[in-house]
């Protein structure tokens, strides 16, 4: 039996962060008074005049990024995801994906953050941002990414950077089983397909795939087979293949730590309802806040909520019925 390897999604990031100051002069980074739990302050050190923390005012964080953008900077704002969008999403709406020069759309600013969902563990349900796809998604020009592993940082690191245009990265604050190989790639729009199947389809993103695959392999004992899809583009969402695994597979259980309404989850339902209508099964946070979790504590706190792979394994059983 071999040994899950884990990665921190926010070294990646740090590292990835360096490597591009390195290649492109115009990359900037700021920060609001997390760049030490970001480890975006390690790119302030080598880069000083390309850094700028703002301290604990993220609506700032937010309008300099969008000074900086518009001057011709390729710009990262980072700080925990219950701030951001929390606390600031009249200034993204309206000073970073709103404003459209010429015929871009949006401004180029990178909204990178950590901490999303219930795995910020002891900060409690005031800082548990469940609920933040469902915000960022509905936002005109935004693109919405949630990796589910360090690899998946990294890649997207660089080819947000090199793409114009606003995105939004969520990040688990733990660190968290290694997924992908280093040779996979990665292209915005577009899912990966972890593991073939025929008999029903499991998709998720974030912390979340590694659930997604723990569920295919309990539902292998009872002899059924599934696909495993790692959604990780939730915007724009991967309509081709969601569409194709809806046809083959006749039923589709998503994942997500986040609500479940106006997630992911409800991104799924919307492409398939209207182009392939099969049964769909929602697991995530059920309309409801979190609540303090120590570290060791957070497996029980995500059961609670009713995110884990038998949970998922469930709903593949109950969809199966129905068919």
């Amino acid at each position: 039996m071999s040994v899950e390897q884990l990665g921190d999604m926010r070294t990646e990031y740090s590292k990835s962060l360096l490597a591009l100051g390195e290649e492109d002069p115009n990359i900037v980074v700021l920060g609001a008074d997390t760049t030490d739990s970001l480890k975006t302050a390690s790119f302030g050190k080598k880069f000083p005049e390309r850094f700028f923390n703002v301290g604990i005012a993220e609506a700032n964080l937010v309008s300099v990024a969008a000074g900086l953008a518009y001057s011709g900077k390729t710009a990262f704002a980072s700080t925990y995801a219950i701030f951001l969008p929390g606390r600031c999403l009249d200034q993204i709406r309206n000073s970073i994906a709103y404003p459209s020069p010429g015929d871009k759309k949006g401004l180029n600013v990178k909204l990178v953050v950590a901490h999303g969902g219930l795995t910020a563990g002891a900060d409690g349900g005031s800082h548990q941002q469940n609920e933040d796809i469902a915000v960022m998604r509905a936002i005109p020009n935004m693109k919405v990414l949630v990796p589910s592993d360090s690899v998946a940082v990294s890649k997207l690191t660089w080819i947000i950077a090199q793409k114009y245009g606003p995105f939004y990265m969520r990040m688990a604050r733990p660190k968290t089983t290694i997924i992908h190989s280093e040779s996979q790639e990665f292209q915005i729009g577009k899912a990966i397909t972890l593991r073939d199947g025929s008999d029903s389809t499991i998709t998720a993103c974030g912390i979340t795939v590694k659930m997604a695959l723990d569920a295919a392999d309990l539902l292998q004992q009872d002899g059924i087979s599934c696909r495993v899809i790692d959604c990780f583009s939730v915007k724009p969402i991967d309509k081709e293949l969601l569409e194709k695994a809806a046809r083959e597979t006749g039923s589709i259980v998503t994942c997500e730590e986040h609500n479940v309404m106006g997630g992911f989850g409800s991104a799924v339902l919307e492409v398939i309802s209207e182009s392939c209508p099969v049964p769909i099964r929602r697991i995530g946070v059920q309309d409801k806040f979190g609540e303090s979790a120590r570290d060791n504590e957070i497996p029980q706190l995500l059961e609670k909520h009713g995110i884990t792979s038998i949970n998922i394994a469930n709903a593949v059983k109950v969809l199966r019925r129905k068919q």
